[in-house]
């Protein structure tokens, strides 16, 4: 399912809603990712203040990709990220 998102709290929603379809309770999801309980409720809750490494090891640990639709003036990604 693809779905495009307009801020940080419609994020968090999405990640709660693929925790829950995957019967793991946050606190075992949590645990299981390597972030304590607190982290997971406010990546969930939407928060704007949470650090971008551990939002997408949340990601990853409930198996949901980032796709980002790039406008057509962009031809190449960058090799690596500017310094």
């Amino acid at each position: 399912m693809q779905t495009t998102l307009k801020n940080a709290t419609e994020l968090g929603s999405l990640i709660r809603l693929a925790r829950k379809a995957q019967n793991i309770r946050q606190d075992d999801a949590a645990g299981s990712i390597g972030v304590s309980e607190n982290f997971l409720g406010k990546v969930e809750r939407g928060s704007e203040n949470v650090q971008w490494g551990k939002l997408f090891q949340v990601m990853d640990g409930l198996g949901i990709r980032l796709i980002v639709d790039l406008p057509d003036e962009v031809t190449a990604l960058p090799s690596e990220p500017d310094a």
